[in-house]
C-alpha cells in the first residue's frame, strides 16, 4: 500500500479548552482532512482532529502528534497524548481525541499506566501466567484482609 500524502493534510481540532487544574490542554475530537477537501471558514473553529482521506491512508499517531505540535508551539512531544481514533465507516475521515500537558511530571501524575506505557514513559512489568495462577489460587484459601495481603503482598496496590 503506498504511503499517504501528508502534506496535504489538514489537522483540526475542536473544544479546545486549557485546564489548570491538571496543568494541561485538552481538545475532544481531533481531526485532520486531506487532498480533494476545500478548506471551509465554518470548519476552521472545530476542535475535532478529523481525517479526510479519501482512498488514502490516515496519518499515523507520530506524524500526527509532530502536527499537533508545530500547531500548538509544544517543543516536548512526550508531553502529547493523542487516543481514541475512529475512522469513519467507509473510510476517509478519523476523529479522536487529544491533551497537551506542560510538563512530563505532569503527564505522569494525571494519565493512566496504560497510556504512559505506550507513549514508552513507563516500562511495562512482564509477569508469567504460573505466577498470576498461582497467587489467585493462593488468594482463594483466604477471606477479607488477609486475601488482600496475598494478592497484592509485593505489589504495593491496594493497602
Amino acid at each position: 500500500m503506498p504511503a499517504a500524502d501528508t502534506s496535504k493534510a489538514t489537522i483540526r481540532t475542536r473544544k479546545f479548552l486549557t485546564n489548570r487544574l491538571l496543568n494541561r490542554r485538552q481538545f475532544w475530537q481531533v481531526s485532520w482532512i486531506m487532498s480533494h477537501v476545500k478548506w471551509n471558514m465554518y470548519l476552521r473553529i472545530i476542535q475535532s482532529v478529523d481525517i479526510l482521506h479519501p482512498g488514502k491512508q490516515s496519518l499515523t499517531r507520530d506524524e500526527l502528534k509532530e502536527r499537533v505540535a508545530k500547531m500548538y508551539k509544544v517543543s516536548d512531544l512526550n508531553t502529547i497524548f493523542l487516543f481514541g481514533f475512529r475512522t469513519q465507516f467507509g473510510g476517509g475521515k478519523s476523529t479522536g481525541f487529544g491533551l497537551i500537558y506542560d510538563t512530563v511530571q505532569d503527564a505522569k501524575r494525571v494519565e493512566p499506566r496504560f497510556r504512559l506505557i505506550r507513549q514508552k514513559l513507563l516500562t511495562k512489568v512482564e509477569k508469567s501466567r504460573k505466577q498470576i495462577k498461582e497467587r489467585k489460587n493462593r488468594a482463594k484459601k483466604h477471606r477479607g484482609a488477609e486475601k488482600t495481603k496475598v494478592l497484592y503482598k509485593d505489589t504495593g496496590k491496594k493497602k
